[in-house]
């Protein structure tokens, strides 16, 4: 039985994993392991803020290092300079929208770990992304949010 691939994510994002696991493994966790240490050496630990805090921010960073560890293993470095169909909308692409009042805003599609709306980077499962994949160059979408359903017409398909 095959094997269904990963969730898609750009190799910058899973660089920034990585950097980020490294960074916990690294530096973090053994800093803390060394104020744990010391603080279990002062005696009385029932009230020694310092271990007490220690072991609680070992055990949360612990949590964070199985966690990005997991997700680095099922994740699917996707590079969208590699995309053969540059005229519609895949994975990766920075897609320039309209809506009805011809306000336009740029979104990239991108994995859900590295998903930064703020900053125009949305989700690969998020509605908009759901609604635009596939699109072309003058296509509308109709997008259903919380607040209600929005059109937006395709204007501009990039890949970096």
């Amino acid at each position: 039985m095959a094997t269904k691939p990963g969730p898609p994510i750009t190799p910058e994002g899973m660089s920034a994993l990585k950097a980020r696991y490294d960074h916990l493994l690294g530096k973090e966790r053994p800093e803390i392991v060394e104020i744990v240490s010391w603080a279990a050496g002062n005696g009385d630990r029932s009230e020694n803020g310092d271990y007490l805090y220690g072991r609680k921010r070992m055990r949360e960073i612990d949590r964070e290092l199985g966690h990005l560890s997991r997700r680095m293993k099922i994740l699917r470095v996707v590079d969208p300079a590699n995309q053969p169909m540059k005229n519609k909308v895949f994975f990766g692409a920075s897609v320039e929208l309209a809506d009805e009042e011809d306000d336009r805003k740029t979104v990239t599609l991108v994995g859900d770990d590295e998903q930064d709306a703020d900053n125009g980077r949305i989700g690969w499962n998020s509605p908009m992304a759901k609604a635009l994949k596939g699109a072309s160059v003058g296509d509308l979408r109709v997008v259903r949010l919380p607040g209600g359903a929005k059109e937006w017409e395709v204007m501009a398909i990039a890949y970096a």
